[in-house]
């Protein structure tokens, strides 16, 4: 019996970042009887991004109408990731990626642990190196770097594989009203944001007892 999580999130989204720090810690600290399955589900933040990304400076005026504001959330972000031991290396960033081909890869990579060592990966290739995650090259070589093939990523990322699944997950999370990130379902539960620690592991936990009293009256009949 395992906890069914799914975080329906995106890589540019520096609270997706910390959020997926929060939920290791939860998982690190659950008892070992305490089964969990972890999936990650795609929704870009951009979903009209050019396929070559932007340059993050223009990006950020236009969004947030001046680069000083923008700097003001960035600064915001560094401050709340040191609490979850999260590196946000702004000034790396020289361009805002399109994620479409990074959702695509995370597809890519087998469901459960893999995939889940994928997607932290490719959140610090992003937030602390600086690294183009919109390139098929970087995203290969990341790939790599997790234990994946990186000439089947390649291949892979080089054909059309993949994208129609990711529309149709995107299309599903958003007839599902899922509108902002990162957006956790546990067993059923919804939970929206950088959930903090104790507040996982209350649902995690109360999701796997329920799971216990289920299979328990499933015996009794």
């Amino acid at each position: 019996m395992k906890v069914s999580i799914k975080i329906t999130s995106d890589f540019i989204c520096p609270w997706c970042r910390i959020a997926d720090a929060r939920l290791e810690k939860v998982l690190q600290s659950l008892p070992e009887d305490v089964g969990v399955e972890v999936d990650w589900l795609p929704i870009e933040l951009n979903p009209g991004m050019p396929l070559e990304g932007m340059e993050r400076v223009a990006y950020r005026r236009a969004k947030f109408g001046s680069w000083e504001y923008s700097h003001q959330l960035d600064e915001h972000t560094v401050e709340k990731g040191k609490t979850d031991d999260v590196a946000f290396n702004y000034p790396a960033i020289q361009r805002v990626p399109n994620t479409f081909a990074a959702h695509r890869l995370t597809l890519f990579a087998p469901a459960g642990k893999a995939r889940s060592l994928l997607v932290k990966r490719l959140f610090q290739a992003y937030f602390e190196e600086g690294r183009d995650i919109g390139d098929l090259d970087v995203l290969a070589e990341v790939a790599g770097e997790c234990g994946i093939d990186k000439e089947a990523a390649r291949i892979y990322l080089l054909s059309t594989a993949g994208e129609a699944e990711v529309i149709q997950l995107e299309d599903l999370a958003r007839q599902g009203d899922i509108s902002s990130v990162p957006t956790f379902d546990i067993a059923g539960i919804r939970l929206t944001g950088a959930v903090p620690v104790d507040q996982l592991r209350y649902y995690i936990m109360d999701a796997y007892r329920d799971l216990i009293k289920r299979e328990g009256a499933r015996y009794d009949r």
